[in-house]
């Protein structure tokens, strides 16, 4: 197993994200006798840092980790878990919610904590006086109750250095989406880059982009074949998976890179992989990133802003041209987010269609027809609103029991 080191820990580099546990499409109910006899093939190969939130599998993520860890000694292994400020539209008993993470998680402290998902949206209710969390969370880690404080992160580069800057020495990690997609897709090159400039420890999730990385389509598929032709059988086949992971591994600031594995063969291919370091080679990163290049489906906006000087409506046009891009490539809760934030002049849909972007835009993208269809893609959803109102429901409902 790959060890890093961050502070006094000695983590394995393999982290085990429980956020897609197998369980019952009708019930809800998660698999439990396989999350045991994957934790035990992972803790026997040296996985020890395990990565659950709140909110995850509609709240029976904690406690089926902590199930199957509860066999184990509590120094053998690391816990991370978050704090759900981003399901909130009203404040709530912030400690209370966290001392029932503690308890389904049967432990009297977190290794690891984290804000759970700071975005351009989130950011207000997090900084909220009103909402008094991050006040309440240092709290918890001055008590000993959380050992590292983090946050994880889906908003943009700018948003992320300023909130770094803001709270410059109260946290030691950040989590960000992180893969050969989104180095560019996302600009998570600048994030990572960010982060590493304020001494911070950078922790991964999606590094394979929700599987689809772990499952590319023919024609990518067939150029990482041409990478191990001379393999002497298909079993000895390095996996789609593998070449994301050992992407990961070429970046030294990358301490955990979490998987979220809901089968045995997954962690036995994932363990493969990180048994011993092997960064990838100039060739293979050089034809990853093609694969990368094919599979975008959006605009080349490289965010020169040129666009921006003669918008009569004062449209933020790199901002929307990123959420597009991202919407492009899959229909997720994290471009939705971000569009949330702003106000009603500011959406796609305030575009009057002048055409002066168009016309500045040395890449020459037809600005005014892909936010016309970013306004139609935000208007079709998903939408955060709903999730957030099932979150809150779940979150009321257990704190009224506790009382």
């Amino acid at each position: 197993m790959i060890y890093t080191s961050f502070k006094d820990y000695k983590l394995s580099q393999l982290g085990f994200g429980c956020m897609r546990f197998a369980s019952d499409p009708e019930t809800g109910e998660i698999d439990q006798a396989k999350v045991n006899a994957m934790f035990d093939l992972a803790i026997r190969e040296g996985v020890n840092y395990f990565d659950t939130a709140y909110p995850y599998l509609g709240g029976k993520s904690e406690g089926a980790m902590a199930e199957a860890l509860s066999r184990y000694p509590r120094e053998s292994y690391y816990i991370a878990d978050k704090f759900p400020g981003h399901s909130l539209t009203a404040p709530i008993d912030n400690i209370a919610l966290f001392n029932i993470s503690l308890q389904k998680c049967r432990t009297d402290y977190f290794d690891f904590y984290l804000l759970h998902n700071i975005t351009e949206w989130s950011e207000k209710y997090y900084e909220s006086s009103e909402f008094h969390i991050i006040p309440d969370i240092l709290q918890m880690k001055k008590e000993g109750k959380i050992r590292t404080l983090g946050f994880s992160f889906h908003g943009g580069p700018d948003l992320l250095e300023e909130f770094l800057t803001r709270h410059e020495g109260e946290f030691d990690f950040v989590q960000i989406q992180l893969n050969y997609l989104d180095w560019t897709l996302q600009d998570a090159k600048r994030k990572y880059e960010i982060i590493a400039s304020h001494g911070l420890g950078v922790w991964v999730m999606e590094p394979c982009r929700g599987g689809k990385l772990a499952a590319l389509p023919e024609a990518e598929k067939a150029k990482l074949k041409a990478l191990h032709k001379d393999a002497l059988s298909a079993e000895d086949a390095p996996s789609d998976a593998s070449y994301a992971f050992r992407f990961l591994q070429g970046l030294p600031e990358v301490k955990v890179i979490l998987s979220g594995m809901n089968e045995l063969f997954q962690v036995e291919d994932n363990l493969r992989t990180f048994r011993e370091r092997k960064p990838l080679s100039d060739e293979e990163r050089a034809v990853l990133f093609d694969i990368a290049e094919n599979l975008k489906k959006g605009v080349p906006c490289t965010a020169c802003r040129y666009c921006c000087d003669g918008c009569p409506v004062g449209l933020d046009i790199p901002y929307l041209l990123a959420c597009y891009n991202d919407y492009r490539y899959a229909a997720t809760m994290t471009p939705s987010m971000r569009l949330d934030a702003l106000e009603k002049e500011k959406l796609p849909s305030a575009c009057i269609g002048c055409g002066q972007c168009a016309h500045a835009c040395p890449q020459h993208i037809d600005v005014p027809s892909a936010l016309s269809a970013l306004a139609e893609m935000y208007e079709k959803g998903p939408h955060w609103g709903n999730e957030v109102a099932k979150r809150e429901k779940l979150m009321h409902e257990e704190l009224r029991q506790v009382k």
